[in-house]
């Protein structure tokens, strides 16, 4: 299992079209991937569990992931976050 902290910063948070492009690159990967905010835990493969925990810029949210690509999954994911969804 490999969980990284990131700080979501772009202006509507994980909406829409951020919250599609996520769970987008989330599906690209092997691993069971999940997005934790405070006691909440979401399936970040899921398009409606993103978007219902309700992420708005300048929140911190866990991504974590276990299986067999689990570091680079984390690892493209906070990168996407930290680019504000530009990559």
């Amino acid at each position: 299992m490999y969980t990284k902290e990131v700080v979501v910063i772009n202006e509507v948070g994980l909406h829409a079209r951020p919250a599609t492009f996520f769970t987008q690159k989330a599906n690209e990967f092997k691993s069971g991937i999940w997005i934790e905010k405070d006691d909440r835990k979401v399936n970040a493969k899921s398009l409606l569990g993103v978007l219902s925990m309700g992420i708005v810029e300048g929140t911190a949210i866990n991504i974590i992931a276990d299986g067999e690509d689990e570091t680079a999954a984390v690892d493209a994911l906070c990168k996407l976050v930290e680019s504000g969804f530009t990559d």
